[in-house]
Formats: C-alpha cells, structure tokens, sequence
C-alpha cells in the first residue's frame, strides 16, 4: 500500500572527523520517503525554497516517489542545517539552521494523499502534525517521530498528538524527557499509557525496543565498521520500518519485529555514506542478503 510522509527536505552541511561536505540532500522526509522506497510507493510531502536543485525531485522521483506534495515557495530558501560530528561519530553539534520556507510551511495533502492508510508523520512541530492527521480519513497505521525541542516547548500539543496515533518513535534522551524516567521499560509503558499502542524507542549503537500490548523487545544496531555520516540514520530506520508494514500490511508481534530489523539493517546502509549515497548503490536484495545476516547474528 503506497505511504504518505511529511517531513523536512533540506540542504545539509555536514562536518566528520575525517571530512566535510555542503548542499547535500537532507530532511527526515527525503531519508525516510527514499528509505521506504525499497518496499513500497512514498507520497513525500515537503516543502523548498528557490534553491532546491531539481535533480534531488529527480532523484527521488527515479525510485518511485511520489513528489507531488513536495511544495516549492517562490522567494524562500530551502530549509539549511549544519552540523557536526565528534570523533565517537554517536554525538554532534548543530552548528547552524536556517528554517527558509519550513517556517511558512503548512501542508495542504493532495486528495489522493488523505485515503493513505499508512502514514508517518516525522519530525515536525506537533500543530504541524495535528493538522496533517485531520486532513487524513481514516488511516490503518499513523506513525510520528518528536524530538526535545518539541518536549520542551510544544508540551500540550504533542500529548495531543500521541493520543490521536498508534505508533510513536523516538530516542532514549526524549523518551526519558518526555516521561522523566530513566529506565527505558517504564519510559515506554509511560509513553504508552499517553495514547500510543506502539512504542519504538532508538538506542543509537545500541539498537531499537518495540514495547507494544503484544510484544516487548530489544533489537541491537547492525555492526557496520563502516561509519561515514550517522545522519538521517534515524529517518531511514523509520522508512524501512514503516515500508515493509506498508507492504505486507502485518501488524503482528512477529511482523512489528521484523520491521524493526529491517529499519535496523536499512539504518546501517545509510550511515555507510554521506547523506542518501550509500542507499544510491544497493538494492532490495542487498537489504534482504544483509537481513539474513543480522538475523543469523541474533538467533532469529
């Protein structure tokens, strides 16, 4: 089933410890919309300025993703973010961010947009997401990502939110901002108890726990050695997720762990690269060959 997605499309410049790049393709949106690419048909929604280079929408168009909800605004700049990784490559510093035409952003979903049955909502301000959720009709799965600043400063409108959407993603630091409790088990059940049946919470290096009315499980990171930019590896763990639940419709304990591991492998891919290079070179069955590895790797 084709995957609705709205999210950031941004021009990232980014900083290793070994090298530095600029204007490379960005966003939640872009990572996550191109991530789930491989298993099903992304409807991008987004937003970018004058600057936005016509061969990222061909790029994305190539793998079959729907940019019809992608907005250019005349007289805007493209949202820019710069940052900067330290030499463990797991911590960063956000050196520069520039909204542009993501401050005047205020999606409107084409018709064929709001029948979608899976639906990511990504790192957006929670008013933001609210308002896409209530333009769509009666979704099979809605799924959002949050981070601290809106924790911190959108409070009330994101507990709204996590009570209107069935699934949630997030990293342990929010998790435990969110909840105040330190044990990630009970930050879950926490979350959980605020709306959503589906709890995802990232763990870096560490891997990914889906605490469900199912199911609680810990998954562990890929173990690439090659870590060349760790960004957008979160959006891509979410698109792979998300694309194969889309594809397969299986929402089942066996079948919510099974994204979990292939959003886990897809992650790995990503971060092997700077921003969607890495993702650029494989395929399917290089998803598949390595998901059998992982699996091998942890008795599944």
């Amino acid at each position: 089933m084709p995957l609705v997605v709205v999210g950031s499309v941004a021009l990232d410049s980014v900083i290793t410890p070994s090298e530095e790049r600029d204007d490379l393709l960005g966003g939640s949106g872009a990572y996550f919309s191109y991530a789930a690419s491989f298993f099903t048909t992304a409807r991008l929604v987004g937003v970018v300025g004058d600057d936005w280079p016509r061969r990222h929408t061909e790029m994305l168009q190539a793998r079959g993703i729907d940019t019809s909800g992608l907005e250019l605004i005349p007289g805007e700049k493209t949202f820019r973010w710069k940052g900067k990784y330290l030499e463990n490559m797991n911590d960063r510093e956000t050196l520069d961010v520039a909204l542009g035409a993501m401050e005047k952003f205020d999606p409107t979903l084409p018709e064929v947009y709001r029948k979608c049955e899976y639906l990511f909502l990504a790192n957006d301000p929670p008013p933001l997401q609210l308002g896409v959720l209530r333009q769509c009709e009666g979704p099979k799965l809605v799924m959002a990502d949050t981070m601290d600043l809106w924790i911190k400063t959108e409070r009330d409108s994101l507990i709204e939110l996590l009570g209107s959407i069935d699934a949630v993603v997030l990293n342990d630091s929010e998790a435990k901002l969110l909840t105040g409790e330190g044990n990630m088990a009970i930050a879950a059940a926490a979350v959980r108890a605020l709306g959503p049946r589906i709890v995802v919470i990232k763990k870096g290096e560490h891997g990914a726990m889906l605490v469900s009315d199912e199911d609680l499980c810990l998954l562990p990171a890929y173990p690439t050695d090659r870590v060349i930019d760790p960004t957008g590896a979160g959006d891509s763990f979410a698109g792979g997720l998300m694309g194969y639940l889309a594809e397969t419709g299986d929402l089942t304990p066996a079948g919510m762990r099974k994204a979990i591991a292939i959003g886990t492998v897809v992650a790995s891919f990503t971060v092997e690269g700077f921003s969607l290079d890495r993702l650029q070179e494989i395929t399917r069955e290089d998803i598949e060959k390595r998901l059998a590895e992982y699996c091998g790797m942890i008795g599944v």
